[in-house]
């Protein structure tokens, strides 16, 4: 059995939605130095719809194929779907991840989040905290 389904290496090598947005309405970095993955998330919304969506990543395959699919998985959708993106529902989109890997798929979901939240924030749009889930210690990383 291979180490990666076709479509993480899909994602990797042909990664969707990649690039700076310099008008972005909401800016999300997450990034764990131990790992090395380091991801930032730009999302453009009108009428309350992520209308665009790029991503840029530094990191291993993995962190990419992350960043790529969560890009796929909320554009188009209201910005409240967003948030409810969770790293599993980017692991079942990837057809899986490797156990030691999943900690990418949390970066993703938590980039996502860190640019809803400043979208949020730069537009006075009132929200719940408990909507963003703390920042994961990343414990494939530790050592």
């Amino acid at each position: 059995m291979a180490l990666y389904s076709d479509k993480v290496m899909d994602h990797f090598q042909n990664p969707r939605n990649v690039g700076k947005m310099d008008d972005a309405d909401g800016i999300g970095e997450v990034g764990n130095a131990k790992c090395g993955d380091i991801m930032r998330m730009y999302i453009k919304v009108r009428d309350g719809i992520i209308v665009d969506c790029k991503f840029n990543t530094f990191g291993c395959g993995s962190a990419i194929a992350t960043s790529s699919m969560a890009t796929e998985l909320i554009m188009g959708k209201p910005v409240e779907d967003a948030l409810k993106l969770s790293n599993q529902a980017v692991v079942e989109a990837l057809d899986g991840l490797p156990p030691q890997k999943i900690h990418c798929s949390v970066l993703a979901e938590e980039a996502v989040q860190a640019a809803v939240k400043d979208y949020y924030d730069k537009n006075g749009i009132e929200y719940d905290p408990s909507l963003f889930k703390p920042m994961h210690n990343c414990e494939a990383c530790e050592g």
